[in-house]
């Protein structure tokens, strides 16, 4: 697949790395649609992009309203061939907390929005890549979904985060193997610790010392970098049903 000819869909896609992956499908002479609850990031972010970037406010855990973007994608773009699922949020807390049990409705919104919401956005993507034309490989279309490290090493305070991130790595072999007989590859980026815009606001000691955990190279992750393995994933027929981890052979400790 090449990325100059991208049709693509990201979710999370008003900041951090979800606008990375944006930037670079534009840079490259792709189109992009920009996915996010932010309305006023969203805008701005499609306007910096130019006229091959469109925004669309959505709520990645309403099947309405991605189905809805999806066809949006569709209509804008003659069709979808790249889908990155970068929206997600943390629910981070103790599950035996100081002010008591952590609520189940705590839980439950991260999986709808990390773990549910990748698996629609995914499947409304897929639905749309079906239709495509193939390319000489057969190739239709490639979903990316974004996992974490702390799905395989998750911290104290990290239950539900670490399950929903952890349901989205699980997700790309059944998927990946249902797909290949409408030619669209899935994959999964598990990232390590990265400068994105939470991360910004934090004080730069604890910036620091997250850094200095890091092996090599002992610093944080750059958006650009996780948009450079979209990019080498969309090219690369061979990797799929892959979960890639992008974090500088970081291991997390339990707290």
């Amino acid at each position: 697949m090449d990325i100059s000819q991208a049709k693509a869909v990201i979710s999370g896609a008003a900041s951090g790395l979800g606008n990375a992956v944006a930037r670079r499908v534009i840079d490259e002479g792709g189109r992009v649609a920009l996915l996010d609850l932010n309305d006023e990031m969203g805008e701005a972010a499609a306007a910096a992009l130019g006229e091959n970037a469109i925004f669309i406010r959505v709520d990645v855990s309403s099947e309405d309203e991605v189905n809805a973007a999806a066809d949006q994608a569709r209509q804008a773009f003659g069709g979808i061939t790249l889908c990155v699922n970068c929206a997600g949020i943390l629910g981070a807390g103790r599950v035996l907390g100081r002010e008591g049990p952590m609520p189940g409705e705590i839980f439950a919104r991260t999986i709808e929005v990390n773990l549910i919401g990748s698996f629609l956005l995914a499947k409304a993507c897929a639905d749309v890549m079906q239709h495509n034309e193939p390319n000489e490989e057969g190739e239709r279309g490639v979903i990316i979904s974004t996992a974490s490290v702390a799905a395989f090493e998750g911290q104290i305070g990290q239950a539900a985060y670490s399950a929903s991130k952890a349901g989205v790595a699980g997700m790309a072999l059944p998927l990946a193997r249902e797909f290949a007989r409408i030619g669209v590859r899935v994959n999964t980026i598990a990232p390590g610790i990265f400068l994105t815009p939470m991360m910004e606001g934090m004080p730069e000691h604890v910036q620091a010392s997250l850094a200095e955990q890091v092996p090599f190279p002992s610093r944080l992750g750059r958006p650009e970098e996780f948009a450079d393995l979209v990019a080498h994933i969309y090219g690369a027929p061979m990797l799929n049903a892959e979960t890639i981890r992008l974090d500088g052979a970081i291991r997390m400790q339990p707290k």
